[in-house]
Formats: structure tokens, sequence, C-alpha cells
């Protein structure tokens, strides 16, 4: 029976180990799945908030795009009322300044319907009395005229020339003290007028705001630029533009550009005008340089002072009727240069001379001395040859030529000044005053050809001798200067000469 106790026991003892193990198995597999179940639960969990925190940050972006969105519509909306109120102002004047327009045109019918009437009236009357001096003195108006022309034409063109050359010689005893009288009047009158085109400069703004930024605080931005550059600054109702006003171009361009980049900038305060003015002066400084230098490269002359080189390049700064005065000197020493060739005279002479013709408008000086002398003292002090200084006073009939290069250069200027386009003139206009001034003189009586020559400085008139005699030329060349006095409007003053000649050909056979 022994044995069968030490059977069953281990039998037994593994019978329980078994369950023992397979109960702590599955109790390890119910854990398990439970962990795993947590951990799953916790993920979903973690990926909601995830989720909810994504589509939190979208909602919010797209509330950011669509605020900024927002923002850019309502300042477009802003800039189109403005654009709108501005078109709006544009129609309103147009609409008045043709209004008045009509109004003015409605007031000269009238008038000139007046004066037809006027006319009409006093063309009866004239008929009137005509007849009735015809009825009285027993000729026709025609055959009375010719009998008063007759009768009075001798002594009237004696009378009228002995008039007319006392007229004549009174006029050139007098004729300095009144060009002279005519000329600062002239200038009284039109100098504001004249001055004012070439010495503004005009600065574009991105928006009238900007105005008020260039003026400053108690106007301390706008005192410092102008302190500082040495020009008046006009800031009006001009829409988005604002006017640099100053006689020294090299100032105007250091005001001009100075403005500019601050606009650029943006930062407008004493401090950073006081910056940028600084840059730009040295800017500009080093640009005249560049450009003596570089007109002086082009046409190969050596031997220039620095001093002389700037004010060269102060001279890209300047214009003459609107044309450049550096571009205009380098155009006449080339033309010096090829006329001094062709007629064997010194070249380099010649093209140095005409380079530095208007020099003295390129010097900063306060004296009251016109170009010419001023060039010339600045040349006799650097050196130059007697004939250059003689060119450069010489070039406006200043002083009396003392050499053929003089002469060169004066005959270079006149062509590079006259020529079609270089002063604001343009060539169809040119052309046409030509044309006109040859019309008026053919359209007198005894004129068989017209030339106007020296780009319209002067007509040239042949007349037929036969049909005219002397006197009859003298008080023609009269008739057409009147005639284009009243008919034209032209620059300068316009020679008229009459030719009239004898020409007797034979030939022997």
């Amino acid at each position: 029976m022994d044995w069968i106790w030490w059977v069953i026991l281990p039998l037994a003892g593994l019978t329980l180990g078994w369950t023992i193990r397979w109960l702590y198995a599955r109790f390890q597999l119910n854990t398990s799945e439970q962990q795993a179940e947590r951990i799953k639960q916790d993920a979903i969990k973690e990926a909601e908030a995830k989720k909810k925190e994504i589509l939190l940050e979208a909602k919010e972006q797209v509330i950011r795009e669509k605020n900024q969105q927002e923002r850019e519509t309502r300042e477009r909306r802003a800039e189109l009322q403005r654009y709108e109120r501005r078109v709006v102002q544009k129609e309103e004047t147009i609409e008045k300044k043709t209004n008045q327009v009509e109004k003015t045109e409605q007031a000269l019918a009238e008038k000139e319907k007046k004066i037809r009437e006027r006319e009409g009236a006093l063309e009866r009357e004239e008929e009137r009395y005509r007849q009735e001096l015809e009825r009285i003195s027993g000729l026709s108006a025609e055959a009375a005229k010719g009998l008063i022309i007759h009768t009075l034409e001798d002594e009237a063109r004696h009378d009228a020339q002995g008039l007319i050359n006392k007229i004549e010689q009174e006029a050139t005893v007098q004729a300095e003290k009144k060009a002279r009288n005519i000329l600062v009047t002239t200038i009284q009158r039109l100098s504001a007028e004249v001055t004012g085109e070439v010495t503004v400069a005009t600065v574009t703004l991105p928006n009238d705001e900007m105005k008020g930024r260039i003026i400053g605080r108690e106007g301390r931005n706008i005192r410092t630029l102008e302190t500082l550059t040495g020009v008046d600054i006009i800031i009006d109702d001009t829409p988005e533009a604002v006017v640099i006003s100053c006689f020294d171009p090299v100032r105007r361009e250091i005001a001009k550009v100075a403005l500019e980049r601050l606009i650029i900038d943006g930062r407008i305060h004493p401090a950073r005008i006081e910056d940028i003015v600084s840059k730009v002066t040295k800017d500009i400084s080093q640009k005249i340089f560049e450009e003596g230098e570089k007109v002086l490269f082009d046409l190969g002359v050596h031997n220039i002072k620095p001093d002389t080189i700037r004010a060269l390049g102060r001279l890209y700064f300047r214009t003459s009727y609107g044309q450049n005065v550096l571009y205009h000197s380098k155009e006449v020493a080339i033309l010096a240069g090829i006329l001094a060739a062709e007629v064997g005279a010194n070249r380099e002479l010649a093209k140095r001379a005409a380079l530095l013709h208007d020099i003295g408008k390129g010097v900063e000086s306060d004296s009251d001395l016109n170009h010419a002398e001023i060039g010339m003292d600045m040349a006799r002090k650097l050196g130059e040859d007697p004939r250059i200084i003689n060119a450069i006073g010489s070039h406006h009939n200043d002083l009396e030529p003392s050499c053929i290069e003089s002469v060169l250069v004066q005959i270079a200027d006149a062509i590079s000044a006259s020529r079609p386009g270089a002063r604001r003139e343009t060539l169809d206009n040119y052309i046409k005053r030509l044309e006109n001034l040859e019309n008026i003189a053919g359209g007198f009586t005894g004129v068989e050809k017209a030339f106007a020559i020296q780009a319209g400085r002067e007509l040239r008139i042949m007349v037929n001798n036969e049909v005219m005699n002397d006197e009859q030329s003298r008080d023609l060349a009269k008739q057409i200067t009147r005639k284009i006095e009243n008919d034209l409007r032209y620059p300068g003053r316009i020679k008229v000469t009459i030719i009239r000649e004898t020409r007797i050909i034979e030939y022997a056979r």
C-alpha cells in the first residue's frame, strides 16, 4: 500500500503544479490584455487630443488669414476710394473748364457778330461818301486815286526817304542806350518766367502723407534739408509732388537726389537728413569729376588741371535753352577740330579752346562778370595759351579774335547752338519758319527769288532790276521787315538783304 502513495503523491503534485502554472499563465494573459487595452485607450485619447490641437491650430490659421485678407481688402477699398475721389475731382475740374470755354466761345461769337455788323455799317457809310465825292468831283474813285498818286508820288518818296534817313541817323546815335534800356526792361518783365523754367526740379512722392513727413514736427525736417543744401523746397497743393527751387544746378541736384533717397529709405529726421545729404554731396562731387574726365577722354585732350576738370563736370548739370552745356562744349570742340584740320590751323589748340569756351559757366563765383570774362580769368590763372584765352573771351564777340582758332571757335559755337533740334526747336518748326520767311518775301511785287539762310537769321532777296529801282528796293526791304515783324514770331533778329543787279550776257561766236 505504501507504494501506491508513492505513486499518487507525485502525480498529485504534478497535477497541482500544472494547474497552478495554467492559472498563473491565465492571469498573466488577462493582465496583458488589460494593459494592451489601456495602452490602446491611451493612444486613442492622445490621438484625439492631437487631432483637437491640430484642428484648433488650423482654425486659428484660417482666422488669421481671413483677418489678413479682410485688412488687405479694406486697404484696397480705401485706395480705390481715394482714386475714385481723385478722378471725380478731375472730372469736376474738366467740366468747369469746359463750361468756362463754352461761355468764352459764346462771348466771342457775340462780339464777332457785333463787329461784322459794325463793319457792314461802316462799309455802307463809306460807299455813300465815295459816291457823293465822285458826284461832286466829277471823277471816279480810281481816276482820283491815280491823279493823287501821280501828283504826290515823287514828292512823297523824297520826303519819306529824307525822314527815314534822319530817323536812322538818330536811331544809330541812340541805339546803344535804347537797347540797354529795352534789355533791362525785358529781363525785369520776363525773368520770373524764364528763370523759373530752368531753376526748379520736381520730386514725385508715393502719397500725399509723405509731405507731412518731409516737413516734420514744427518744420524741422524741411528746415534742415534747406539749410544743408541751400535750396528752397516748395510744398503746395500739387498732388504727390514737391518742387525744389535753386539757381545753382549742382545744389538743386544734390537736394533732389537726397530727397529721393530719404523717401525710399523712409527714415526722415534731421540726423538722417544730414547723413544722406553728406553722402549725396560726395557722390555728386565724384560724378562731376567723372563727367569732366569722360569728356576729356572722349576728345583726347590732356594736361588739364583738376580745378578745370571739376568746372567742366559742373557743366553737366547746366543747360542753355534746353541744351546740355557740357555736351554742347564737347560738340563745339569736335566741330572746331574738324574745321581747323580743313583750313590748316592748329587742330589741338582749336579743340582745347572750344572745349573750354563756356568754362566760366561752371566756375563757382559771385562775380558780376559774364561767363566769357570769368572763363578768361580762370584760363589765365591756370597758365593756358594766350590764344585759348582769347578764344574764350571772343566767342561772343566781347573781344576781337586775335587768331584763326578764335574765329573757328565762334563758328563751331554758332553751328552747335543754331542747328535744328539743339535748343528746343523741332525740325518741323525750323523748316516751317524758313518757308514762311521765303513765302512772305515772295508775296511782294518785283521779287524774283528769296532764300532764308543762316538758320533763318538772314533773308536774302533777288529783285528784278527792270521793275524796281534803288529807292523802291529800299522801300521793299522795309515793307518786308514790317511784314515779318507783324506775322511771325522768332528768336533774335532777322537780317533782310535786297540784291538788285544788272547782268548783261553776250556770246562771241
